[in-house]
């Protein structure tokens, strides 16, 4: 393979090549992660070059300064924001311009910044950008010093509470990039792939083209573009000479041909690269490598979603940006993770409510197959909160519009466009008319997706919508499943998709959407847990308020429930549920319903399912009666105890594939068995662990990039001396790491802790706990110890390697 095909593949397989810790690099897109001052305080003169930030703590980005605090009941960001701490805060920055960038134009493009930023170079304010969500870029040039030590610094503004309705973090959450281009380049987002014809024998590929001139004289260039398969191979090429005006742009279209394309598909993500460049006098002068999917889709009423011409239904669910215990921080590593978590639970599509992910995230939902629903805003001009986004809507929705699209229209996992989610004024003429001014700048920036939003009425006239319906493409329903088919009588043309549901309607929702071809899928509210939003999908006991997440304070809850994955990326019983009824790949799974104590029910939230847990440990409730779920796709399952017959049960859709069996609670080994026609196929086991006698440690990888970014999540569980989990053990935990890295995060699932994620010790719940560990820019070998009382000592090794 040559060395052009060997980068090019580097290059799909979603790398970057970065610049060291000094900023010594020559390549066009240069990672800014680096060597940041920051402080939680607001000054005056921090934009100046002689301020003196000598006390100020020095950090890498992605930094989230919310998840370090503590939540505080006091804290403005409520039950809304988790009570994680806001405020204001500085970051500054000295880096050296060489003197041959003089000459080229040198631009600071930051991914995300939480919230109302405002950037400066050597004291010269570039501008401000309020939406914490959207990606944005400042052209440095005019103020930059060639040849000697400049300054960017960085104000961020979170302390106007509550402008969020779940936790944002606060701070330069996601990467921050230099690019650095000749005069005559690439537009930013400049370029776009489509496929308007795609089969078996070829696929058509619309690649147009951005070019700008920023001089003030004519150029006459050549725009060269070239299309590499998985493997490196070269698989379609076009080429247009230019005339450019002087400080002009110009758009090109290219339809390149490519044989027997590799389609892109959840189950087989395959992906190309593309090398656009710039050549004069048989020169290079500018270079962009992209990377894109060959696929086909199409909406109808009367044939659902057909991705490559094949009718795919969407087992979907709704994520937020946060990445559990790390907060808002957009690690490579952990948007790829979240990623492999949801694809593990068996969703096929998430929508990213409410508002554009990261970049890496969508890389990772390209590289691994994932589909999505892009969604802008959670709501438009009327405001759910104090300071959300109806204080700047008018202002700046085109930007942050554009900003979402033209960012990512490139990704194959995009499938949808949303601009909105439940929009206070949904029910008002004016919101017709906004949604047609949104929906068609859409459509003008990308043509080639459908345009979606997320409507509700919660039962209170729901036909006022099909005036604001008839703007979209695919109507999104949250929690209105129910209206489906009476509205599909009503308005057969229109193509749905329940875009919110509860987790306790799993088997509803599956059934309608697999009986009716107009709705193409369900998205579960929620997939993961999330910070934020503290208290939905909760469960109480006697003795605790009862309360919905938005009717009064959940204080110590300082995050979601409603997740069919929590907060350390462990499935709960109810994501087994919801991918057996999806997926053919899990056919048999087993737990119990949490029993109610002597004094009174537990009570569960709108959000909540029953608690249920993989434990056959219930101490106190010897000889009295537990309920056993078996979730199923086998007719009948039978439940042994001891070894011992307790019963046979049908499993069939009749029964929504699970079964309920009640028990006298005895110790030892509980074993459910699915049966297809008499025959025992398949088994499960629940068995009573015995008293905590060690600790286990569980690294999702041993060996990660020394490149001060990587990360290693370490499962953290308590088991007995046979190895069995204690799944009701709640030991508290000491950590420390000796080598060169740092630990990021642990924590627990249990969002009633109030133990900060940013720590030295947490507890342990359900007998699991989880701690990462982040990489330096130097190789070693870390040494990560836990300790915990009246047990060994545990440790871990993980390899740190240059790439």
């Amino acid at each position: 393979m040559s060395l052009l095909a060997l980068f090019l593949t580097f290059i799909a397989a979603g790398q970057s090549f970065k610049m060291d810790k000094m900023g010594r690099n020559n390549e066009r897109k240069q990672c800014f992660d680096f060597s940041w001052k920051f402080m939680l305080e607001d000054f005056l003169n921090a934009t100046q070059p002689n301020f003196n930030d000598k006390n100020w703590r020095e950090l890498n980005l992605p930094h989230d300064w919310s998840i370090e605090g503590k939540t505080d009941i006091n804290n403005p960001t409520g039950n809304d924001g988790g009570y994680f701490p806001a405020g204001t805060g500085w970051y500054r920055k000295n880096f050296a311009v060489p003197l041959d960038w003089k000459g080229q134009k040198v631009s600071i493009y930051f991914e995300g910044v939480y919230m109302d930023s405002k950037v400066y170079i050597n004291g010269n304010l570039l501008g401000l950008h309020p939406y914490g969500y959207t990606s944005f870029k400042y052209d440095l040039t005019p103020y930059l010093k060639f040849g000697e030590k400049n300054l960017i610094s960085v104000r961020v503004d979170n302390s106007q509470q509550k402008n969020c309705r779940w936790y944002s973090g606060s701070g330069i959450y996601r990467h921050v990039w230099l690019i650095v281009t000749p005069l005559v380049h690439l537009g930013h987002w400049g370029i776009a792939f489509t496929t308007p014809e795609v089969n078996k024998e070829k696929a058509i590929v619309r690649v147009k083209t951005v070019v700008k001139n920023e001089t003030n004289l004519p150029q006459s260039i050549i725009l060269s573009t070239k299309i590499f398969d998985k493997s490196g191979n070269c698989s379609g090429r076009g080429k247009i000479h230019i005339e450019l005006t002087p400080n002009s742009n110009k758009q090109l279209t290219q339809n390149i041909e490519v044989a027997e394309p590799l389609l892109w598909t959840p189950n087989n993500p395959n992906l190309y690269s593309a090398q656009s460049l710039i050549q004069k006098n048989n020169r290079t002068i500018d270079l962009v490598n992209s990377t894109f999917g060959i696929r086909s889709i199409k909406f109808s009423a009367k044939s659902g979603f057909e991705l490559n011409g094949r009718i795919l239904k969407l087992n979907g669910g709704c994520v937020h940006h946060d990445n559990g215990i790390l907060g808002a921080a957009a690690y490579d590593r952990a948007e790829e993770r979240r990623v492999e978590l949801l694809k593990l639970a068996g969703f096929n599509a998430i929508r990213t409510s409410h508002n554009p992910p990261s970049e890496s995230f969508l890389d990772a939902c390209d590289k691994l197959g994932l589909m999505v629903i892009d969604e802008s805003f959670d709501g438009w001009r009327e405001k759910k909160n104090a300071y959300d986004y109806a204080s700047i809507f008018n202002d700046w929705w085109q930007r942050d519009i554009a900003a979402m699209v033209l960012r990512d229209r490139n990704h194959p996992s995009v499938i949808m466009w949303s601009d909105g989610n439940e929009i206070i004024e949904r029910t008002k003429p004016e919101a017709v008319s906004t949604a047609k001014m949104l929906n068609s700048y859409i459509r003008k920036l990308d043509p080639s997706r459908p345009v979606t939003s997320a409507m509700t009425t919660w039962n209170q006239g729901w036909q006022i919508f099909d005036s604001l319906m008839a703007t979209y493409d695919v109507c999104g329903y949250n929690y209105q499943m129910q209206h489906a088919e009476s509205d599909h009588k009503r308005v057969p043309s229109r193509i749905i998709v329940q875009t919110e549901s509860y987790p306790k309607d799993a088997f509803y929702n599956w059934s309608m959407v697999q009986n009716h071809n107009y709705i193409i899928g369900d998205f579960v509210w929620t997939a993961m847990d999330y910070l934020g939003e503290s208290g939905i999908g909760g469960y109480y006991y006697p003795w605790q308020k009862a309360d919905e997440h938005y009717q009064s304070p959940r204080y110590p809850w300082h995050g979601a429930y409603c997740g069919e994955i929590d907060l350390t990326g462990w499935r709960k019983p109810i994501s087994h549920y919801h991918s057996l009824l999806w997926n053919g790949k899990e056919k048999l799974y087993m737990a119990v319903k949490e029993p109610n104590p002597n004094d009174g029910p537990i009570k569960t939230t709108d959000w909540a399912v029953w608690p249920t847990w993989e434990s056959w440990n219930w101490p106190g409730y010897e000889g009295k009666n537990v309920q056993v779920e078996v979730d199923s796709r086998y007719p009948e399952v039978r439940l042994y105890l001891n070894n011992k017959l307790i019963g046979t049960h049908p499993t069939s859709k009749k029964q929504e594939f699970k079964t309920i069996f009640t028990i006298p609670y005895m110790p030892g080994v509980l074993r459910a068995v699915g049966l297809n026609a008499g025959k025992e196929i398949e088994s499960t086991i629940l068995r009573t662990a015995g008293k905590a006698a060690q600790i286990r440690l569980t690294a999702d990888r041993k060996i990660i990039k020394a490149n001060g970014e990587d990360l290693s999540f370490i499962t953290v569980e308590i088991r007995d001396k046979e190895g069995n989990k204690l799944p009701n053990a709640e030991n508290q935990l000491l950590f420390s790491l000796k080598g060169k890295g740092v630990i990021v995060g642990m924590g627990n699932a249990n969002l009633r802790d109030p133990e900060a994620y940013v720590n030295d010790r947490c507890r342990t719940w359900k007998g699991r706990a989880l701690v990462v560990v982040k990489s330096d820019l130097t190789p070693d070998t870390l040494r990560l110890t836990v300790s915990s009382i009246g047990l060994p000592d545990a440790s871990l090794m993980i390899k740190t390697v240059k790439n």
